[in-house]
């Protein structure tokens, strides 16, 4: 089986879809029934091919990126415009039995255009879906007539949790859409022993600094807590666009001293940040599947959330998902697992529990079944 996979993002450029990705790229390894090349981006001009392994080699199109967390709309179609000639060469040198790509736009459109000649998968990630992204409305209006056309012509469409596929489901109710959920490293990320909580409450939260993630609430959240005399951290680690913005209202709430900011930290060096902290806390309003939590999840972090896609199939008894997106609500869900030893210690031991269904192979094989569905259709 030879297959081509495409992603406008891989690391270090993105969030969690090059994450996941590179995890599934590190399962299909070794595989002597699979032989894949991928096609994705870099964050300086120029094009390069990187063996993985054996049967895995990297093609990586290079653009002018600012920043690695955030796609300014210049270098999407940079991006598109320098990768079409490499796709058609690849797909003319190759005998390729199907192309997978990552996000229905913008890689979407580089399958749709040879859909007469390949049959394609293409994995729904989250913000390549129409939904209540504020930063895309204007894009999901104007693009949305060509989304419905590459999705109505992919051989399978796949979302990464229940909550996604029934985001897409009211975007176009005809879609047929299978679910293969994000994975976790258990072996990378794994908890301290005999977790116990401390005289200081350290919350973490993991993402791209994006106005989905709502980092102001969770910071207005501290803010509260430290008013009723909690003894409290927060720690915000990830890149993006709004930094500077979220420094300043840090600042303005005076509360430098006890949030965080750290910027993107490496990926080798996250298990140990997550093991340094006591809780996860999360006010995203959309995600597909958040691979922080499943982060959080595996190194036995409770997690504290609002409702958004995804949280249904990772939170149970190992955290809350709070009744109503505010402040309030994540401060009162806090404190309640804060004043709860052995209801904490119950979670931490769930969290991890609840973890280990979600291992990067299962979800690799996943894909493998789908590709072996799709070309006994061919």
């Amino acid at each position: 089986m030879k297959v081509l996979m495409i992603n406008y993002e891989f690391p270090p450029i993105g969030g969690g879809a090059g994450q996941a990705h590179l995890a599934i790229l590190k399962q299909y390894a070794g595989k002597s029934y699979l032989q894949v090349d991928v096609l994705a981006s870099a964050p300086k001009p120029g094009f390069a091919v990187q063996k993985l392994s054996e049967n895995v080699t990297l093609y990586t199109v290079g653009v002018h990126k600012k920043n690695l967390h955030y796609w300014r709309k210049i270098e999407v179609v940079e991006w598109v415009i320098k990768a079409t000639g490499p796709y058609r060469r690849l797909l003319r040198e190759n005998r390729y039995d199907l192309v997978h790509a990552f996000f229905g736009l913008p890689t979407g459109w580089l399958c749709y255009r040879t859909a007469n000649r390949l049959p394609y998968i293409i994995s729904l990630r989250g913000s390549d879906v129409p939904g209540g992204h504020a930063r895309l409305q204007l894009e999901y209006k104007m693009m949305g007539p060509l989304l419905k056309r590459i999705w109505q012509k992919a051989a399978a469409l796949v979302a990464c949790s229940d909550g996604l596929k029934n985001r897409a489901l009211k975007f176009l109710p005809s879609a047929n859409i299978d679910i293969i959920p994000n994975g976790i490293d258990l072996d990378k990320f794994h908890p301290v022993a005999n977790k116990e909580l401390s005289g200081e409450l350290k919350l973490l939260t993991v993402g791209r600094l994006s106005v989905t993630k709502r980092f102001e609430m969770l910071v207005e959240a501290v803010e509260m807590l430290s008013k009723q005399g909690k003894n409290v951290r927060l720690t915000i680690s990830g890149g993006g666009g709004l930094l500077d913005e979220l420094k300043n209202f840090v600042e303005q709430k005076k509360l430098t001293g006890i949030v965080n900011l750290t910027g993107r930290i490496e990926s080798d060096k996250m298990p140990d940040v997550y093991r340094q902290h006591d809780m996860f806390v999360s006010a995203s309003m959309q995600e597909g599947m958040s691979n922080a939590m499943l982060e959080a999840m595996a190194s036995g972090l409770p997690i504290i959330t609002t409702k958004c896609e995804g949280v249904e199939e990772l939170i149970s008894d190992n955290g809350i998902v709070v009744g109503t997106d505010s402040a309030e609500s994540l401060t009162e869900a806090i404190i309640k697992l804060a004043e709860n030893e052995q209801g904490y210690k119950t979670m931490c031991a769930a969290a991890r529990r609840r973890a280990g269904n979600f291992g990067w192979d299962k979800v690799a094989q996943g894909y493998i079944k789908l590709y072996q569905r799709v070309l006994s259709k061919k």
